[in-house]
């Protein structure tokens, strides 16, 4: 997983950059597909915003948070993201597992 984290109008410490690393290993946790995540953490008056853009095969998400404190937005974009990130993955499973109503339904109704 490749990992870009940029900040607008805010200084990127390191405090802040292991935190991200921290909390986005639970989104690897679920999902082992996860190609690159590009998240963006901006400061505007009193909001302090998190944004972030995650490249899955296949599919890409993008989720965005506000707050007032900015641990408190990478929480929440990070409860966002896991949530996508498992619906996405629900959804391909299921697509996967559905029948289309071929013969082979059509056999087990005769039998």
């Amino acid at each position: 997983m490749n990992l870009n984290l940029t900040g607008h109008h805010v200084e990127i410490t390191p405090a802040m950059r292991d935190y991200v690393m921290s909390k986005l290993t639970r989104i690897t946790r679920h999902f082992d597909n996860v190609i690159d995540v590009s998240v963006i953490l901006s400061v505007e008056k009193l909001r302090q915003k998190a944004e972030a853009n995650v490249h899955l095969r296949g599919k890409d998400i993008f989720v965005e948070t506000e707050s007032v404190n900015m641990y408190a937005s990478i929480d929440n974009l990070v409860d966002k993201l896991d949530r996508q990130i498992l619906r996405c993955k629900e959804k391909s499973t299921d697509y996967r597992n559905h029948t289309n109503g071929g013969p082979k339904d059509q056999e087990a109704e005769q039998a």
